[in-house]
């Protein structure tokens, strides 16, 4: 017969452990000797290790006692069951992985690989790393409220940066993000540039978002974000205005230009 500490280093396990078991009911407690000990015997040790090998396997206590009373098929599909929710959480924790990994680059936090690869088309041009933060934070956005057309909307967004105008337009905003000049000439070069692309993009018929169009928050908060990012996007505002737009997330055409 043996004392609790013989069984639970036995059984591989601690002296706490089978106190625990013993208070969830999977393990029966022994009666006391005439010395006041509990003393255990070989069917305990069995229990025990059935216990101990089922709880390492991932079961929850609450199913090992139902599966050390089952018969051969009931215990099979238990079996079947723990394996299938392992599998479950096994391929949820390897995705986990992935993205824990792609956090490295600082991109994939939550935008998918399409705007990732265009992120790392920007740093191939030139584009400066708080340029690209403030480009992916803005994915983020609209990642979030349309996620299945994101993926769509990319290759356009790829073949833009074949135009001479954008380059100049990310190294320019690149070069003004590194300075603190309430009065950046380069302020104004940006609008330019901007209204430029805007009218071509209207001539174009580009500028009709269609559905997404009508949906203000997301374009609204893009807005935000641009303006909580660096106070000048005012003053970028103010003069995308003097050259007759309102906005550039969503381009608005004003009826007539002001002043």
């Amino acid at each position: 017969m043996l004392t609790i500490g013989q069984l639970a280093a036995y059984a591989g396990v601690t002296v706490r452990a089978v106190r625990h078991y013993h208070q969830v009911g999977l393990l029966p407690e022994p009666e006391r000797d005439a010395s006041g000990y509990r003393r255990y015997g070989a069917r305990a040790v069995v229990s025990l290790i059935k216990i101990r090998t089922l709880a390492s396997a991932g079961v929850p206590l609450s199913q090992i006692g139902p599966m050390l009373e089952a018969d051969e098929p009931a215990f099979a599909a238990a079996v079947q069951r723990i394996d299938d929710r392992l599998r479950d959480e096994i391929e949820r924790l390897e995705a986990s992985r992935k993205q824990v990994a792609q956090l490295a680059a600082g991109d994939s936090l939550t935008p998918p690989p399409e705007v990732v690869a265009y992120l790392d088309r920007l740093r191939a041009i030139g584009v400066s790393r708080r340029m690209v933060e403030a480009e992916r934070d803005g994915w983020i956005l609209v990642t979030a409220r349309w996620p299945d057309q994101v993926r769509e909307w990319m290759p356009a967004k790829h073949a833009q940066l074949d135009n001479p105008e954008l380059v100049r337009f990310y190294r320019l905003g690149s070069e003004l993000l590194e300075t603190d000049a309430a009065d950046d000439p380069r302020v104004a070069e940006l609008a330019d540039i901007m209204a430029r692309m805007l009218d071509q993009a209207a001539a174009a018929g580009e500028t009709d978002f269609g559905p997404a169009g009508r949906d203000d928050l997301p374009f609204d908060l893009l807005d935000a974000l641009a303006g909580e990012s660096d106070p000048r996007v005012e003053r970028l505002r103010e003069r995308l205005r003097e050259r007759g737009w309102a906005r550039w997330t969503r381009p608005e055409r004003l009826a007539e230009p002001p002043g």
